[in-house]
């Protein structure tokens, strides 16, 4: 599959060995291209259905957004340069760069990329939310917009959002992949094949897909972004990403210098690199870097509560003691010492990652590792040693076996049996989904920055997902609707941690940890920030 009908040119000015073969990386060479590998590969390249972190990686580089979130986590101009709100929260209005194009594409009269106008943005998103796209991200307006005129384009440079009722994080929705500015000609021209041919206004432009080999994105040379002395982004040429659906070879080609950097560090490589204390190893100091940074990810043991379901009427889940015994049965600081090399932090206030401005573990109490209570909390639930209690059985997945029976030895000493079984991860998400699995591993990755994402989990109003456990509760639910509507920062964290108190309490869910960007980056890059979402940000890197 692939780019344009210039791609015969392009390659003439980049240089076919460079950017085909992979190789002449020297100076010779003379123009920087970043090379990094997808191991999952990438399903598609249609913004409609960046539902996954390599999607979103790819779609980050070729399209943008009205706003974008930066590495603080702060919502900043992106196609809109300013924005204003209505007095009641309801109408958005965004005024657009008038410096903005499209990549050229053989959809354009001549080919050439048109420059982008608000109807654009109208058109991108009533495409998310068309039944005929069935997009992923159609929730994202789902319930939330005024749906007799949601989305307006007064003019060209004036994008008009109206909402159903405020939401204050509508930002964060806002700059996710799935609101990428998308082309009409080009997405009607491909249809389908969309996915293969795509074309946006981002720092980079599509120019070829291999299937299982290869993908190559070229700079953009009409590319609006500029750095803070006006000197025009992205500072790489190139791009290449490649698909060895191995993590052993991933590594070995990152030690070879084939590779620009590796993200998250397997388990089958961890212990050569790391210390127990999670630092580089005497034998990688100077070869590579080490780059670890929270990220808004929470890994957890879901319990299902819903009291009308017979799962959870039969099982001593149902007794909120015994899901707190669970809470504060297992050392999970010997955990990620042990089995994660102290990469993440062990979850011991909320479920609220401490990635985010409203985490405060002094106003979120969770559960430190406390054997002693834990048996406490089994006694008063009627279950004296345990005595009497059936065993429970945890779902997880391959890669997560060890944690699994890592919890179920440190639960067995004090009384209670967890029964662990491994299955696919597509049956544990169809078995969280009908509200089959009475306990089971999860894990929250946020779709944007605000602890809202979090909290909305467990809002009784939501359907599993979000809501695996089907956990209710009207006060909990008065608190969320209230946040909604509040605009006032330190208020709303307040709120939020009211909330995620009430959640630790009830104990539906058992945090293991906060999570952690890991990266392995070669010496030879310069610029290359991470984010607590864990967005590939290339526009400032240098080679």
């Amino acid at each position: 599959m692939g780019g344009s009908g210039r791609v015969g040119m392009v390659l003439g000015v980049l240089g076919i060995a460079v950017v085909l073969a992979g190789c002449g990386r020297g100076p010779a060479s003379g123009k920087k291209v970043f090379y990094y590998n997808e191991w999952d590969g990438i399903a598609t390249l249609d913004p409609a259905f960046a539902k996954n972190r390599s999607i979103i990686w790819a779609i980050h580089q070729l399209y943008s957004t009205l706003v974008e979130t930066d590495n603080q986590l702060r919502v900043v101009p992106g196609l809109a340069y300013r924005w204003e709100v209505s007095e009641d929260r309801r109408v958005w209005t965004f005024h657009l760069r008038r410096d903005v194009f499209f990549h050229d594409d053989a959809a354009f009269p001549g080919g050439k990329g048109r420059q982008l106008v608000a109807g654009d943005i109208v058109y991108s998103f009533k495409r998310l939310l068309d039944p005929v796209t069935a997009s992923s991200g159609a929730w994202i307006f789902h319930g939330r917009i005024d749906s007799s005129r949601a989305f307006e384009a007064p003019d060209d440079s004036t994008f008009v959002l109206r909402l159903s009722r405020p939401f204050h994080p509508i930002l964060g929705l806002l700059s996710m992949a799935y609101c990428s500015a998308v082309p009409r000609e080009v997405a009607e021209k491909f249809g389908k094949d969309f996915r293969s041919h795509p074309c946006g206004t981002g720092p980079f432009r599509f120019l070829s897909w291999e299937e299982n080999q290869d993908m190559i994105f070229l700079k953009n040379e009409n590319y609006y972004g500029r750095d803070s002395v006006g000197v025009r982004l992205p500072y790489l040429d190139a791009l290449k990403i490649s698909f060895n659906s191995e993590k052993a070879t991933e590594f070995l080609l990152f030690r070879q210098g084939e590779l620009d950097f590796i993200n998250e560090i397997d388990a089958s490589f961890k212990d050569e690199v790391l210390s127990k204390r999670g630092v580089l190893k005497k034998d990688w100091e100077g070869k590579i870097v080490l780059s670890v940074y929270p990220q808004l990810n929470t890994e957890y043991l879901g319990i299902l509560v819903d009291s009308s379901n017979e799962l959870v009427r039969v099982s001593p889940l149902r007794f909120r003691k015994v899901r707190q015994a669970i809470n504060c049965g297992f050392d999970r600081r010997k955990m990620m010492l042990y089995l994660r090399n102290s990469l993440g932090l062990p979850a011991e206030s909320g479920f609220v990652p401490a990635g985010l401005p409203s985490f405060d573990s002094t106003k979120v109490k969770g559960y430190p590792y406390d054997p002693a209570r834990a048996r406490e909390l089994l006694r008063e639930a009627g279950f004296p040693d345990g005595k009497g209690m059936p065993a429970v059985k945890l779902l997880t997945i391959p890669v997560y076996a060890d944690f699994a029976s890592y919890i179920a030895r440190q639960l067995e000493d004090v009384g209670m049996h967890i029964q662990i079984e491994v299955v696919q991860k597509s049956l544990l998400l169809e078995e969280t989904a009908q509200s089959k699995a009475l306990f089971f591993r999860g894990s929250w990755i946020a779709d944007y920055p605000d602890a809202e994402n979090y909290l909305s989990v467990f809002y009784s109003k939501n359907p599993a997902p979000p809501n695996y456990t089907r956990f209710s509760d009207p006060g909990f639910d008065r608190l969320y609707e209230q946040a909604l509507l509040e605009n006032n920062d330190s208020v709303r964290y307040g709120l939020y941690q009211q909330m995620d108190q009430k959640i630790m309490d009830a104990s539906p869910v058992v945090p293991l940890w906060y999570d952690e960007v890991v990266h392995l980056i070669n010496p030879r890059v310069k610029g290359f920030d991470p984010n607590a979402l864990n967005l590939l940000e290339l526009r400032r890197v240098r080679k």
